[in-house]
C-alpha cells in the first residue's frame, strides 16, 4: 500500500471557542449552606473546514443548584481541528463522533474547573465521559428510528 493511501490523522490545535461563567445569586450563595444539585448538558458536533480538515466542538453547560436557586452556571465549547485523511466514511464518523471528542473533553473539564474555582466555588472535577459509548449508543437509537420510519 502507498503513502498515499494510507489514514493519516493529526491533532492541529486546540482552543476554546467560547466560555461563559454565570454567578446570579452571588454574595447571597456563599451565605448559604452547600448542597449542591450538578446538572451537566454535553454535546459534540463536527463541520469540515477545508479539505482534509475538521473541526469538532465539545460543548459543556454545567448548572448548579443550591437551596434551588442557581449557584452558578458554566458554558464552555472546546474546539479542536484535526486533519484527517484516508479514512471510510463510518470510519470518519466514529473519528468524530468519538475520538475526537474523547481527546477534547479532559481540556474542556479544566477550564470548567478553573472557571468554577475562580468563581470562589468549591473546585468542579467531572468525571470522564466515554464518548465511544455515547456514540453507539446514538448510532443505536438512530438505526432503531430508521427501523420505524
Amino acid at each position: 500500500m502507498s503513502e498515499a493511501q494510507q489514514p493519516q490523522f493529526a491533532l492541529q490545535r486546540i482552543y476554546v471557542k467560547d466560555l461563559s461563567f454565570e454567578s446570579p445569586n452571588a454574595p447571597d450563595t456563599f451565605r448559604q449552606d452547600w448542597a449542591p444539585k450538578v446538572n451537566l448538558d454535553l454535546n459534540s458536533n463536527s463541520q469540515q473546514v477545508a479539505e482534509d480538515l475538521y473541526e469538532v466542538v465539545v460543548s459543556l453547560t454545567v448548572t448548579v443548584t443550591n437551596e434551588e436557586k442557581t449557584a452558578f452556571l458554566v458554558e464552555v465549547q472546546q474546539a479542536g481541528l484535526f486533519f484527517i485523511k484516508g479514512l471510510e466514511d463510518a470510519q470518519l464518523h466514529h473519528t468524530l463522533g468519538a475520538f475526537c471528542p474523547n481527546v477534547l473533553f479532559p481540556y474542556a473539564r479544566e477550564a470548567i474547573d478553573s472557571l468554577v474555582t475562580r468563581g470562589s466555588f468549591p473546585a468542579l472535577m467531572l468525571a470522564p465521559v466515554n464518548f465511544d459509548a455515547l456514540y453507539a449508543e446514538a448510532m443505536q437509537r438512530q438505526s432503531e428510528e430508521v427501523g420505524h420510519a
